[in-house]
């Protein structure tokens, strides 16, 4: 039985003008009529098995007029006097659409029929919608079970794997992070190469808002702009693809209730397990052996010794770490009347963090309203506000996996120990994090709103529309670090930053039939401005840690400092889209750009344009005799698109500030900053696409096949200058790179029984990113790890062969090596091993290729859903493979081992190994991971009627169940930072979870 909450995806017609209502009691069998009387129509809509179905649009054609069937799938629908030969069309998301003649009926009884691609009939392509039949550019659209039925915090989270061309990685599953995201490849080498993203028309990208504002349960749809034809509209801001998402709106009739409610626990998807008390002692007397050293205890510290000497352990990771558990509370009701259509949701996400002190929490509302004023005129808004905490200070995994099982947490006192393993400082207490104050919070308050005139009579599919949209995002940071911290003085940070966003954009649009002629227009004029500011104090020296952050003034030392920038960009933007006869289809597109981030000796525009061609193959006459082929378009286009790459003030040359003495007085004084450069220019990209669609046996197999170039030129690179200058870069339009691949999206229909169904849905992409040109020069920056015809992001390193063995002789090739030290390939072949002629490029850190599988399985009213995902070619550095001169100071997972003369290792190299070449361990980061299992049960629909239900769906759901991977760590996918490098508090790694859901609606 289909979900009754999906009402709000079918094609529900206002209501207008005659009488309208759900039909409430037994059929009228008025006795027939002409066609200019009234005359009211009743009936049912079921599905295959006889089903009624709920929520079914019941339009009467080429008139607004139109009702819905009830819980039952019964309508009641009044035909005006005067109307000739009327047809009702009979429309439901999964089924296709269905017209019937009235004739001289009065009652019309109707089966509907599933159709696949009824749910991405009608695509959102930016400032408007098309048919997928009339889309000539590269257009993915998120599959609607993916956006419905998985519990995540992102939205992005659920689309990871399922879109061909959209590479997404978590490097970080700190609750409220954001994945990192690509479209089609790395264009740019110092830019940022994320995606644009517009939530209902209006830009969330570059206003300080991510896709943690919004609500999954609130979204509708959302489609993925890939190629010239499909972002050009977008101009600079689709230079990396650009993500559509379009929010549930209300439909007329009475209101739905729903209340959406998860609740789950995580845990880690892999332990990289430290040693345990015999392990790690073992450990310490092989490093004490390897070193040629004299050890006074069987433990490297004192303050190890009593714990070990009573048999006493701790697991660290235990100790740093709880069940993490997650919990969604999403309440949303919608309905309207024939003019006033609205939805609106609340929502409580309660995230506990499966590492201590890591908590997630967001409260978020939204109302979207549609009114229609006149037959000409609708406006509506589209509202939320979304509330970001993220408070708490937290334990500290790197050090917890660092700890000797013999450590000592506590103090005599109770009070966590700083040093356990005292005289060893290196690492301090895991647990002192959660001492700390920390305050992380932030706010979105978005407003857009927009008017839509449509004019009638002769100027009919003429129409203007104008959107605003503004955002207020304040942010605020806090954070003190007290003596049970380690920090005698006591240290106190406040920062705070608010950001205004403001989009305005008319749109005029004109759609057009001559005959088998089609022709629509769009043009825009938009303007969008942010300013950004920011104020941040800190001081030190309290006397006691009772104010916190509270009061800055009263520490002994205090500083201070601000900032403020503007942002703005001008747009003027046409599109022409013309078909003949649904066979052929041309799309023209161009969009010119101003940005402020550009300089005084250029032009500060950018014009972009694009063309695509489809042929819709299938529609031609040699093709109607055929039964194989049911759709078959080719298409192609070629286009600009610029990208600005940096941001403001950047073509600026200023000085920083700062204070020092003079004549025994504190002085301001100033120094270089960032050198500008007033001739930038925008980084371009010419984009060739050619894409085929098919539909095989009736849709039982469909799917598409893309091929791409992209080449990008006038990168806005940041080029090294000799420091004597004072200053050590600038930026400049050098180099080029290019971006070719292949996607391959498939879906079939294997089973198609009555009470069994199984559907098969494979996505693949392969990528290959290369640096063309960098100085102009054809030679590579060794100094950047950038190289002529390579990827952008390399690995280059030594080629490590094995390890040196007892007897074996490194004296030639690599003076120094000793029995356990790692071998390495000479490969310039002139007998020694130098940094010159034997590092090589070992892989590239972007996958070679990405694919995923998912399996559906329906019987009856049950539901199991299993997705694979596979990211394949990736090389990363890993650094949980090397420790350097830590080895005999800290624990280290048993996962990981080392060489011994018995057990004559040829990948781990001895404990004594000091790595002064400073080798990262490049190692393959390739995965295949059972990316989330759902199990779901729909209640029959006629126990949920009497239930007095809507709907009711039952699921359980688990993510991140299992990966199958050579990589030796916590993740291939997670970054772990290492003492003294990156951040410690994004070491966080992949979680698996398991939740339990429930969704109901009320009608």
């Amino acid at each position: 039985m289909k979900f009754k909450w999906l009402l709000i995806c079918g094609a529900m017609l206002p209501l207008r003008g005659g009488f309208a209502q759900p039909w409430t009691g037994s059929p009228l069998h008025a006795s027939a009529k002409t066609s200019r009387q009234a005359i009211i129509i009743t009936g049912k809509v079921t599905d295959g098995n006889g089903q009624g179905i709920p929520g079914t649009s019941v339009s009467l054609k080429g008139t607004t007029l139109g009702t819905n069937t009830d819980t039952d799938g019964n309508f009641r629908l009044q035909i005006p006097e005067g109307t000739s030969n009327p047809t009702l069309v009979f429309s439901y998301v999964g089924y296709a659409t269905q017209e019937i003649a009235v004739g001289s009926q009065t009652t019309v009884n109707v089966q509907m029929k599933d159709d696949s691609r009824a749910l991405s009939e009608v695509v959102v392509v930016g400032y408007g919608t098309q048919k997928r039949s009339d889309i000539t550019g590269s257009v993915a659209s998120v599959p609607k079970a993916r956006l419905s039925q998985l519990p995540v915090t992102n939205v992005l989270q659920a689309v990871q794997g399922s879109v061909a061309g959209v590479n997404i990685s978590q490097p970080s599953s700190v609750p409220g992070a954001t994945p990192s995201t690509t479209i089609r490849g790395q264009n740019s080498i110092n830019a940022n190469s994320g995606p644009f993203v517009v939530v209902d028309g209006i830009p969330l990208s570059k206003t300080g808002g991510s896709l943690n504002d919004i609500n999954p349960n609130d979204i509708e749809s959302m489609e993925i702009l890939k190629d010239a034809s499909a972002v050009a509209i977008y101009g600079t801001n689709g230079a990396n693809g650009v993500i559509l998402i379009t929010t549930k709106r209300g439909s007329t009739g009475k209101p739905t209730i729903r209340y959406n409610n998860y609740v789950g626990i995580e845990e880690f998807s892999h332990v990289l397990r430290p040693r345990n008390g015999a392990e790690y002692v073992q450990k310490y007397a092989d490093f004490i052996a390897q070193t040629g050293q004299k050890a006074p205890f069987p433990v490297p510290n004192y303050d190890e010794l009593p714990n070990y000497n009573a048999g006493i352990t701790t697991d660290w990771i235990k100790e740093s770490t709880q069940t993490g558990v997650l919990q969604d509370h999403n309440l949303s009701i919608s309905g309207g009347s024939p003019n006033v259509r609205y939805f609106v949701s609340g929502e409580f996400l309660d995230q506990k963090g499966l590492v201590k002190g890591y908590n997630y929490k967001r409260a978020s509302f939204r109302s979207n309203l549609d009114v229609t004023l006149t037959d000409f005129l609708t406006v509506g808004t589209s509202l939320f506000i979304a509330n970001n905490n993220r408070d708490g200070g937290r334990a500290n995994l790197l050090n917890a996996s660092a700890m000797s099982p013999y450590g000592q947490m506590y103090n005599a006192n109770g009070t966590y120990k700083i040093f356990p393993m005292f005289p060893e400082q290196l690492f301090s207490n895991p647990l002192l994090g959660l001492t700390t104050d920390r305050l992380d919070r932030s706010t979105n308050l978005n407003g857009n709103g927009y008017v839509e005139v449509k004019l009638p009579g002769k100027l009919d599919g003429l129409k203007y529309r104008m959107n605003i949209g503004y955002s207020y995002i304040p942010s605020r940071t806090g954070s003190y670090t007290g003596r049970a911290a380690n920090d005698l003085l006591g240290t106190a940070n406040t920062f705070f930053s608010e950001t205004n966003s403001f989009t305005l954009e008319n749109i005029i649009s004109y759609t057009k039939d001559f005959g088998k002629h089609h022709f629509d227009f769009t043009g825009l004029y938009s303007a969008q401005q942010r300013k950004y500011g920011t104020t941040s104090g800190s001081s030190t020296g309290f006397v006691n840690d009772q104010l916190s952050f509270n009061n800055l003034g009263a520490g002994a030392t205090q500083s201070s400092s601000s900032y403020a920038d503007r942002y703005a960009l001008n747009s003027q933007m046409g599109r022409v889209n013309y078909s003949y006869d649904s066979r052929y289809l041309l799309t023209v597109t161009a969009r010119n750009d101003g940005s402020s981030v550009f300089g005084g000796n250029t032009t500060k525009y950018g014009l972009f344009p694009s063309a695509a061609l489809g042929w819709n193959i299938s529609n031609e006459a040699f093709m109607k005799n055929q039964s194989i082929v049911n759709n078959l378009k080719l298409r192609f286009s070629y286009g600009k698109t610029g990208n600005e790459a940096i941001s403001v003030y950047r073509t600026i040359t200023t000085s920083n500030t700062g204070r020092s003495p003079f004549n025994g007085i504190s002085t301001i004084g100033t120094f270089p900053g960032n050198l500008g450069n007033n001739n930038l220019q925008w980084e371009t990209t010419v984009s060739q696409n050619l894409g085929v669609d098919f539909g095989l046996f009736n849709d039982r197999i469909n799917g598409s096949v893309e091929l791409y170039k992209n080449r990008t030129k006038g990168l806005l690179l940041l080029r090294s200058l000799p420091i004597m200058t004072g200053y050590s870069s600038v930026f400049d339009n050098l180099g080029e790179t290019s971006n070719t691949g292949v996607e391959v999206t498939l879906n079939t229909r294997n089973l198609t029984a009555s009470d069994f169904k199984w559907e098969t849905t494979l996505v693949f992409a392969s990528n290959r990113n290369r640096i063309v040109d960098l100085y102009g020069d054809k030679k590579d920056d060794l100094g950047n790890r950038w190289f002529i015809g390579k990827p952008i992001s390399v690995i280059y390193d030594y080629k490590m062969i094995g390890v040196w063995q007892q007897g074996e002789s490194a004296a030639d090739q690599d003076p120094g090596a000793v029995a356990g030290d790692l071998k390495f390939a000479d490969i310039n072949g002139d007998g020694k091993i130098t940094p010159d002629g034997d590092r090589i490029i070992l892989g590239q850190t972007a996958p070679k290729w990405t694919g995923g599988l998912t399996n559906t399985f329906h019987y009856k009213n049950l539901h199991l859903s299993v997705f694979i995902q596979t990211v394949q070619g990736i090389t990363r550095n890993n650094a949980d493979l090397t420790y350097a001169d830590e080895t005999g100071k800290r624990n280290t997972p048993i996962e990981v081992g080392y060489w011994t003369a018995e057990n004559k290792s040829n990948t781990r190299p001895s404990l004594a190994y000091r790595n002064t070449r400073g080798y990262g361990y490049a190692s393959d980061a390739s995965y295949t991971r059972i990316k989330d299992v759902t199990l779901s049960y729909n209640l029959n629909q006629n126990l949920a009627n009497k239930l007095g239900l809507g709907s009711l769906t039952v699921y359980a759901s688990g993510r991140n169940l299992y990966t199958f991977t050579n990589w030796i760590g916590w993740d291939p996918e997670a970054v772990q930072s290492s003492r003294g490098s990156g951040d410690w508090t994004n070491n966080y790694p992949l979680t698996r979870s398991l939740v339990l859901g429930l969704n109901v609606s009320l009608r």
